[in-house]
């Protein structure tokens, strides 16, 4: 089966890191993506635990690791500014050993060099039909030719066509919130940091890699589901004006960069649940199969961890059911933490913000701060680390 021709949909992370695994065992395969390019930037992710010896195992770990962020501390102010609380960002987000924080198109990008040699990229085109029988898997699209393949598979995220095509449509289920992350002017000359404000229901963050490089900027508020076009980006800063207008702090400023942001991004924190992620020869991969929703912090490590091991069962004979089987147990310990997580990531109200005020501000002093961090982490890095590849 290594001569077998593989159509990947979706060249962000999950793509082109299969591709890389695929090529390296000598298949032949292509990617298409519906951008016209590849994207690089975008918001910043952790690979941790499996994720990052996923990394190793595609051999690309070393360059992604000197791509990392180099965040130094977390910062939660107030509403006029003034700092309430600072700690280490390495502490506070739980990194051991290996993980790395980077920005997610830039990973994306480092995948897409390191696959291109002997793959098949076409960008600015999409899937349109598929078409599978005991063989192979006919594929007709938006702009090129139609084509044949032995395997097809959805790496196209959580809103996923070729999961639609084979599923019909499976409603992603809400976790309560909505998050836009954007880019706006650094006028506070943020420097490897990450601010901070809370308000009820309303979470403000805001983050740069130096003083001269903009700001990211992310606006996540509870909310039940909200009815809105996703192909129209006017309505979607609509609701996030209406949901942040006045909040205090710098977030006002922040809104006025929304209009002329272009790389604005909204969606709900939301997860994808499928009691099984292939039909005949196309199968799902990443988020269009398992999407943890972004209060994991995992989706780009599941990604990752996915690649592989699809990369390694993938043309063998059960190879689709042993994927389903080897990862299953993993994607359920972090499906589990993103629930949990997107019920902690906005406060409910003003005395859990005074609750979680009081503890940051006085955490730096407790004498054994590290270990009330690690416990309070045990979770996710028992999520990151449910799997030995």
């Amino acid at each position: 089966m290594s001569s077998s021709r593989v159509l990947i949909s979706g060249a962000g992370v999950a793509g082109p890191a299969l591709a890389l695994g695929l090529r390296r065992r000598g298949f032949d395969v292509t990617v298409v993506e519906k951008a016209p390019a590849p994207r690089a930037g975008g918001y910043k992710v952790d690979v941790r635990g499996a994720g990052t010896e996923a990394l190793k195992r595609l051999g690309v770990y070393d360059r992604a690791a000197a791509l990392d962020v180099g965040m130094k501390r977390i910062t939660y102010v107030r509403r006029d500014g003034r700092p309430l609380a600072q700690l280490p960002a390495d502490l506070l987000m739980g990194r051991r050993g290996d993980d790395i924080e980077v920005m997610r198109g830039d990973l994306g990008v480092l995948l897409h060099s390191e696959s291109a040699a002997g793959v098949g990229y076409v960008f600015g085109d999409s899937i349109t039909g598929l078409a599978s029988d005991d063989d192979g898997v006919d594929v007709t699209f938006e702009r090129g030719a139609p084509r044949r393949f032995d395997y097809v598979v959805g790496a196209d995220g959580l809103h996923s066509v070729t999961r639609k095509l084979i599923f019909g449509d499976v409603a992603p289920h809400h976790l309560g919130a909505y998050i836009s992350i954007f880019s706006a002017p650094n006028h506070l000359g943020i420097d490897h940091e990450e601010l901070m404000y809370f308000r009820p229901g309303r979470l403000v963050f805001a983050y740069a890699m130096g003083p001269g490089e903009p700001a990211k900027v992310g606006l996540t508020f509870a909310s039940p589901p909200v009815g809105y076009d996703r192909r129209d980006p006017a309505a979607q800063k609509a609701l996030v004006k209406e949901a942040f207008a006045g909040l205090g702090w710098e977030t006002d400023r922040f809104l006025a960069a929304l209009d002329g942001a272009g790389d604005f991004y909204f969606d709900s924190l939301s997860q994808i649940e499928l009691p099984r992620w292939s039909s005949g020869r196309v199968v799902l991969l990443g988020d269009a199969a398992h999407c943890p929703a972004p209060s994991s912090g995992q989706g780009t490590s599941l990604a990752l961890v996915g690649a592989h091991v699809l990369a390694e069962q993938l043309g063998r004979p059960g190879g689709l059911e042993e994927y389903e089987r080897v990862l299953r147990p993993y994607v359920a310990k972090n499906m589990a933490f993103g629930r949990k997580m997107a019920k902690d990531m906005v406060p409910g109200g003003r005395l859990a913000i005074a609750f979680r005020s009081y503890g940051m501000r006085t955490l730096k002093y407790h004498p054994r701060k590290e270990q009330v961090i690690e416990k309070v982490l045990a979770p996710m890095h028992e999520a990151a680390n449910a799997i030995t590849l």
